[in-house]
């Protein structure tokens, strides 16, 4: 019976063994997936493909972290699934864009939790803890808290002599609201006087700008997180592959950003005026810088109606509901500048920007027109026409599958008297009257004076366009609106040529 019981167990070790690993990363299969959870119960996984640059990019650090966590001897691991080979696991697991990272805890596989935090090994390690452990760490010893603060970005620590005070308490009820900055709390004597510590208080510990912030006035959860938020990025952030889920992922929805070349004469000295103007505008408006020399940087650029050659440049968004632009009137940078735009902003004393072509001449000579910002209103909303318009973007790879029907659409009704079929390239153009979330987006303006728009959900096709516009905007067609599912944060992260493999875009979309 013993030998039986050793025969099973060191045939399940060496099952277990065959889970091959590459870069301490779990290489998982439909064939060793179930086997994997009950040998790992807490598993990060990967859906991935081999040809996705976002996925690209994230490989260092999956495993960078990866190899943190087995250093330390933690049971969480992480693995990795190449979905194009995997197809059934991937579609099991609802996999619709890449990378895909969910969370399988406790060895369950029935509903693994999305992971929700940055692409920094860091972000990675610290979200996995605070997955499978306690919201808030203790601290005994110096040595454990300066290891927290060198072993990351940022870190919290509360000094409370009493680790059950009702700040104690408000400390661990925000801890468990932040998923990558790790907690901690300390009554140690020596830990107060290491870092001159004379009261009872709070701490933020950060590798950049002035290295730690304090926490001062009344504890409430929400004025700790309010402080966190507010400190827990640089005053400067520069947006790159890794930092975008920090920038889009966080509660401040109004951003500024400089376009510079930080290859530039002048950089450093634009940085520090945009710098100091950052200060005045802590946990109100994010300060991003974009090297605008940066090949996967050009999208946005392009978004904002910009060139290499037109930075360095400022423009201010907002990523509530809508989005919404923002053009200082002057070019200059200055931390006079800046401050005076960002001051108009938060009064509320801006006017949107809205970009628009010069109307082509020849706008109106082909079958389906071309239309800008500046014609729009004019052709749109006539009260005697009925015009079908496509908004688009030259990068779409759904707009230039459509681009031939479209054009058939055009051809079809170039001699109507009343009905127009038109297009406008979105990326350069914006209007008031309608926000472009996804391209392509249709939408059609019938006839009258009561500014109508009809978004059309029906079939591609010629016959689909042309059952619509016979049937008034019946047949196919919806309140524009109703099909809106609003503004995704990712939309200005995606920003290379692989978006519409990248972003599973199973709707016939690709995100703006």
């Amino acid at each position: 019976m013993f030998k039986f019981f050793l025969l099973c167990t060191l045939a399940v070790a060496s099952c277990r063994a065959d889970i091959a690993e590459e870069e301490d990363v779990l290489v998982l299969k439909k064939s060793n997936f179930d086997e994997a959870l009950q040998a790992h119960p807490n598993i990060l996984v990967e859906f991935y493909a081999p040809w996705c640059g976002h996925c690209k990019a994230l490989a260092p650090e999956y495993a960078k972290a990866a190899g943190m966590l087995k250093a330390e001897g933690s049971e969480i691991r992480l693995g990795k699934v190449d979905a194009t080979e995997e197809s059934e696991l991937a579609q099991e697991y609802g996999v619709r864009g890449y990378p895909t990272i969910k969370f399988f805890k406790g060895g369950e596989k029935g509903s693994p939790k999305e992971y929700s935090a940055g692409r920094q090994a860091e972000d990675i390690v610290n979200w996995l803890k605070k997955r499978t452990g306690p919201a808030v760490s203790t601290l005994t010893e110096v040595t454990a808290a300066e290891s927290l603060i060198a072993d990351n970005e940022v870190a919290v620590i509360g000094f409370f002599k009493d680790a059950q005070s009702a700040d104690a308490k408000v400390l661990e009820k925000a801890a468990e609201a932040i998923d990558d900055i790790p907690f901690a709390m300390t009554s140690s004597d020596d830990i107060y006087s290491k870092f001159e510590v004379s009261k009872d208080g709070i701490i933020l510990f950060k590798k950049f700008d002035e290295g730690r912030n304090t926490f001062d006035g009344e504890l409430t959860k929400e004025k700790l997180l309010a402080f966190v938020r507010a400190n827990q990025l640089p005053l400067v952030i520069e947006f790159t592959e890794q930092t975008a889920p920090k920038i889009f992922g966080g509660d401040i929805k109004s951003h500024i950003l400089m376009f510079l070349p930080k290859a530039s004469s002048g950089f450093q000295e634009k940085m520090d005026h945009f710098k100091k103007a950052a200060e005045g505008f802590k946990g109100q408006i994010l300060f991003i810088f974009i090297d605008s020399e940066i090949d996967d940087n050009q999208r946005i650029l392009e978004f904002f109606g910009l060139k290499k050659e037109d930075c360095p440049a400022i423009r201010l968004i907002t990523l509530e509901d809508e989005m919404t632009k923002y053009k200082p009137e002057s070019s200059e940078i200055t931390a006079e500048s800046i401050t005076q735009f960002c001051t108009q902003f938060t009064e509320g004393k801006l006017k949107a920007h809205l970009m628009s072509q010069d109307i082509p001449e020849d706008w109106d000579k082909t079958p389906v027109k071309v239309l800008v910002g500046k014609n729009f209103e004019e052709v749109a909303f006539n009260p005697s026409k009925n015009v079908f318009v496509e908004f688009y973007a030259p990068w779409c790879g759904h707009c230039k599958q459509l681009a031939p029907i479209w054009e058939q659409l055009g051809e079809k009704y170039k001699d109507s008297p009343d009905t127009i079929v038109a297009k406008m390239d979105s990326t350069a153009n914006e209007i008031e009257a309608v926000k472009v979330h996804s391209f392509p987006t249709l939408k059609f303006f019938p006839a009258g004076d009561d500014r109508q728009v009809i978004d059309y959900n029906g079939e591609r096709t010629l016959e689909g366009f042309t059952k619509f516009l016979e049937s008034g905007g019946k047949d196919g067609g919806a309140p524009a609106g109703d099909d809106d599912e609003g503004l995704d944060t990712d939309d200005l992260e995606d920003v290379d040529d692989s978006d519409v493999e990248d972003g599973g875009d199973d709707d016939g979309h690709d995100e703006l």
